[in-house]
């Protein structure tokens, strides 16, 4: 089953990963072919399910118990950007490829 351009650049900005070489396109084919699997089963009168805890009535929680704190200031040193008090992270932490640079690795496989 070939993947286009089009469905791999939307592949890579949801989930930001980088299929642009021939390894990454492979990995992508294979779980694609892991994921076909679900057709084969016969899901017939099988209602959906919104939480495979269905069946309980509640869950079980522990404690909330907080053993350490005020350690804001140490837990932001490790941040490589921050703004305030808050962990910045990027949109998009790889850099992807143009659509015309990927359809080389995608004709290969």
């Amino acid at each position: 089953q070939k993947v286009s351009v089009e469905v791999l650049d939307h592949l890579e900005h949801l989930a930001l990963v980088d299929f642009r070489d021939s390894e990454g396109v492979e990995r992508l084919h294979k779980a694609i072919q892991f994921a076909d699997q679900l057709h084969e089963v016969n899901t017939d009168g099988v209602e959906p399910m919104d939480s495979v805890l269905e069946d309980r009535w509640c869950l079980y929680l522990r404690e909330d118990d907080v053993t350490e704190g005020n350690c804001t200031k140490e837990l932001l040193e490790n941040a490589r950007e921050k703004v305030e008090e808050y962990f910045v992270a990027p949109p998009g932490n790889i850099p992807l490829p143009k659509l015309e640079e990927r359809e080389t690795f995608l004709q290969g496989s």
